[in-house]
């Protein structure tokens, strides 16, 4: 019990060491300044603009940023999707699981997965290859965050325009 304690309050404070200064880059970030990763990770991020044919200066009018966000989504949930109804032709599947058994079973997990609600009707270990869990539910997990802070600082930058 005193050994829960103290890990409970070990991670608390390393919980609020880190909140200071990741809140603080998130910020710079947010509002265009420059930062310390900035160095490595823009020519990365300038080839993904050049990918996406994406402008980094200039401003998104919310109607082509509401579409570009339900077709990220839509995309995201129909990969998942199909990685459910294809994963016994995938390769990481040691255990040899057949795919997941129906049609709307998958799309259901895969909703679930891009709305971050994150509800399986099943086991994972017992029905998803270990492609599956990962290219999959750990990605849209990822992703579906991600979306849901792009989405606030958009409505944030919105309110206060």
């Amino acid at each position: 019990m005193t050994k829960d304690i103290m890990l409970f309050v070990l991670f608390l404070a390393v919980l609020l060491l880190c909140a200071w200064p990741l809140g603080k880059y998130m910020a710079r970030v947010f509002n265009y300044e420059k930062t310390c990763g900035e160095r490595f990770f823009a020519p990365l991020e300038n080839i993904f603009y050049k990918m996406a044919k994406v402008d980094p200066r200039t401003e998104m009018p919310w109607k082509e940023y509401c579409l570009n966000l339900i077709i990220f989504n839509a995309l995201g949930m129909l990969s998942l999707f199909v990685l459910q109804l294809t994963q016994a032709f995938l390769p990481l599947n040691p255990q040899q699981l057949p795919n997941v058994e129906t049609w709307h079973l998958a799309f259901n997990t895969a909703a679930s997965f891009m709305t971050n609600t994150n509800w399986q009707a099943y086991s994972g270990e017992t029905t998803l290859s270990y492609l599956t869990q990962m290219l999959g539910l750990t990605v849209q997990n990822f992703l579906s965050a991600a979306t849901g802070a792009a989405v606030a600082i958009a409505l944030i930058r919105g309110l206060g325009a």
